[in-house]
């Protein structure tokens, strides 16, 4: 036998029983526990990421239901309001009318233009502050006191 041959022959047969496990141990069982762990927190991952992602909807649509009313019932009183002014203004020929149907007419431009089918819209929020202002300006020209009635909740009595 060549030395080379000899020398890795002896090696491997080193590497054998080196890498030989001891038969009181069952690796397997080790394996089997880790990687329970790991599936059961991946399983545990994706079950808690499935009812979050439900409940966040249900959620969001409930908010979405409560804030979109309350803003549809705020632009809705602004409509009203200026038609209900506008119609009495407009039997009235007087100069001071004139300037009040302008701004009653911006408003309901306003009003018209609001983004309601988009609630991702940018100017949202900047659109209804506008409204909010053109409101109490509407308000100074009728010399009215600009009140908003808000709902009450649990005002309720039966």
């Amino acid at each position: 036998m060549d030395p080379l041959t000899a020398a890795a022959s002896t090696s491997s047969t080193s590497t054998s029983t080196s890498s030989s496990r001891r038969p009181d141990t069952d690796p397997d069982l080790f394996d089997t526990i880790v990687l329970a762990d790991n599936e059961f927190r991946g399983k545990g991952y994706r079950e808690g990421f499935i009812e979050g992602s439900q409940l966040g909807e249900t959620e969001g649509r409930q908010y979405g239901l409560a804030n979109g009313a309350k803003l549809g019932s705020e632009v809705s009183f602004y409509k009203g309001f200026t038609m209900t002014w506008k119609s009495l203004l407009q039997n009235n020929p007087d100069t001071k009318n004139s300037k009040r149907l302008k701004v009653l007419n911006s408003m309901l431009e306003m009003v018209h233009s609001f983004p309601y089918e988009d609630p991702t819209n940018d100017t949202l929020q900047e659109d209804l502050e506008k409204m909010r202002a053109k409101f109490k300006q509407i308000c100074s020209l009728l010399n009215i006191q600009p009140t908003l009635h808000k709902e009450k909740a649990a005002a309720m009595s039966f």
